[in-house]
């Protein structure tokens, strides 16, 4: 299943880049399911970062993400690819593109690019409404840190 948001933002991307820190994970993180944040190594090739997920007393696993790719893109933009190692039973794959493109105003688009796979095809289609809300949830938390453009 494929999943893309885009956040516009006034900072341009290497500030942006610069401001994607263990502070801005834990801001980002939607309210359901919990998350504990085990380990955040940064957003460059090899970093890792490792969290448990809970829904309330109940844990749904470890999810562990391994950094693929970090770079700079065309006309000074960045980007940074996370890749699922380990990951919780309703999940098979998780591939998540983080792109920090130019915008000509100065600031920049931050584009959450997403692939994700569930263990049945049908569960991907059901589990999508609830992803994107995962990552809407990020958009004014994006533009408390970098500006309104």
């Amino acid at each position: 299943m494929h999943l893309l948001l885009r956040t516009a933002v006034a900072r341009p991307p290497a500030e942006v880049w610069a401001g994607f820190t263990r502070q801005l994970f834990l801001d980002l993180a939607p309210p359901l399911p919990q998350m504990r944040l085990l380990r955040f190594d940064g957003c460059h090739r090899g970093d890792q970062v490792h969290i448990e997920l809970h829904l309330g007393p109940v844990g749904l696993g470890r999810w562990t993400s391994l950094i693929t790719e970090h770079g700079e893109l065309p006309g000074g933009g960045r980007y940074f690819v996370d890749e699922g190692q380990q990951l919780p039973a309703f999940l098979r794959f998780w591939r998540h593109r983080h792109l920090l493109e130019a915008s000509p105003s100065g600031g920049c688009v931050i584009v959450e690019d997403i692939e994700y796979r569930t263990p049945l095809r049908l569960l991907d289609w059901l589990a999508y409404p609830f992803m994107w809300a995962q990552f809407a949830w990020r958009r004014p938390i994006y533009r408390r840190y970098f500006g309104r453009p």
